[in-house]
C-alpha cells in the first residue's frame, strides 16, 4: 500500500482527523502499514525502492508516536490548522494553574521525603484522573468546539502535568529501590 511522504498523518492511516481516536484502529493500520512497506520486504529490490521504503517506514514510525501520544497528538492537530502551541515561547500560565503545580510537587515532595507509597498512589489516581479530565476537555475544544487557543493552552498545562507525572513516577521508584 504505497502512500505519499506528504500525506498528513491522520490519512496515513486512514483515520478521521480528530483528537478523538480509536486506539486499536489506529494501531490496526499502522501495524498493516509497517508489514507493507518494512525495509526487510526489500532487500532484494533496486536502490530506489529500497530507499522509498526505509522513508515510508520512518514516516509511519513518526506518524504512529505521534499519533498515539495525547499531547503530541493534539500538538498536531492544532499545527494542521495552523495554531502553533507555542510550547517553547509561551509560557504564562493562569495564576491557580501554577499554585496547583506548586501544591502537586509540594505533596510529592513531602509523601517522598515521609517514604509514604500510599500518599504517593493517591496522587498518582488524583493525577490520572486529573489527565482524563484534560484529555476530554482537549478533545471537546478540538474535535467539537474548534477552539484551537483553548486547546493549546490546555496542551501546555498538559505538558505541566506530564512532568509531574513524571516527578511522582520517580518519587515512587525512589521508595521501591
Amino acid at each position: 500500500m504505497p502512500h505519499h511522504l506528504t500525506q498528513n498523518f491522520f490519512q496515513l492511516f486512514g483515520l478521521p482527523e480528530r483528537f478523538q481516536l480509536d486506539r486499536e484502529q489506529l494501531d490496526r493500520a499502522y501495524r498493516q502499514m509497517q508489514a507493507s512497506v518494512h525495509p526487510d520486504r526489500f532487500v532484494n529490490a533496486g536502490e530506489t525502492e529500497r530507499r522509498v521504503s526505509m522513508q515510508q517506514s520512518t514516516q509511519a514510525n513518526e506518524a504512529y508516536q505521534t499519533l498515539k501520544n495525547p499531547i503530541r497528538r493534539a500538538a498536531y492537530l492544532l499545527l494542521q490548522r495552523g495554531v502553533d502551541p507555542q510550547f517553547e515561547t509561551n509560557t504564562a500560565m493562569p495564576t491557580d494553574f501554577l499554585v496547583q503545580q506548586m501544591e502537586w510537587r509540594e505533596a510529592i515532595e513531602e509523601a517522598s521525603e515521609a517514604a509514604d507509597a500510599i500518599e504517593l498512589d493517591r496522587l498518582s489516581s488524583r493525577l490520572g484522573a486529573e489527565l482524563k479530565r484534560m484529555y476530554a476537555q482537549i478533545g471537546g475544544q478540538i474535535d467539537d468546539q474548534e477552539n484551537f487557543p483553548g486547546a493549546a493552552e490546555t496542551v501546555r498545562k498538559l505538558m505541566f502535568l506530564e512532568k509531574v507525572g513524571e516527578e511522582l513516577g520517580e518519587a515512587m521508584e525512589a521508595l521501591e529501590s
